[in-house]
């Protein structure tokens, strides 16, 4: 497994290159400080399996880092990691394609689990073959908490896990039905008699 960090301050990214040694202790973790180098990286170290992306680089403006990343790597998770409260970024950088944001002041453990979660989104929690169309307990918990109108923070107070956790568990749910929303994932629900009322 290749995973790139790539941000430019370089205690921030220190810590995330530990939090994946211990969630992934074989892989090749490949350290950028800016977009501009991961051309020659590639060429090194071969296509990132993940990516955490710092949303503020000097060689970025707004979302274009993850729009660049996105345009080269489109299946690859994206992870944003962001000093930004996700009040003020989320929304944009969800938008422009990224899997995941992760406010850098969440603590090592939440951000630990957000990445854990993406790494492993596809294994362990699936528990089915890609071919398989049926739904994960948990997924088809997902579809009615969403038909009931919950926000992420009240789905994670429900179920005992993080936010972060949530938004994981909700971008499995849309690859899997092949959405892009919560409005597309009720509807498809609907009309597929996944839900009953």
């Amino acid at each position: 497994m290749i995973l790139y960090v790539i941000d430019d301050h370089p205690l921030m990214r220190e810590a995330v290159v530990m939090l994946l040694r211990r969630l992934r202790p074989g892989a090749t973790i490949v350290e950028l400080d800016r977009i501009g180098g991961v051309e020659a990286a590639v060429k090194q170290h071969g296509a990132p399996d993940l990516i955490c992306l710092d949303l503020k680089l000097p060689d970025t403006t707004g979302t274009s880092g993850i729009h660049e990343m996105k345009n080269r790597f489109s299946d690859t998770p994206l992870a944003v990691l962001s000093a930004s409260p996700a009040a003020d970024a989320e929304e944009h950088c969800i938008d422009a394609g990224a899997d995941i944001y992760i406010e850098k002041s969440s603590g090592a453990q939440e951000i630990g689990n957000a990445l854990r979660a993406l790494i492993n989104a596809d294994g362990g929690f699936e528990e089915l073959s890609p071919t398989d169309n049926k739904l994960s307990k948990r997924q088809k918990q997902l579809i009615v908490m969403l038909d009931r109108g919950l926000s992420n923070r009240e789905i994670a107070d429900e179920l005992g896990i993080s936010e972060h956790t949530v938004k994981v568990h909700l971008w499995r749910l849309f690859r899997r039905l092949g959405v892009k929303s919560r409005t597309q994932t009720i509807h498809y629900a609907r009309t597929h008699g996944m839900l009953t009322s």
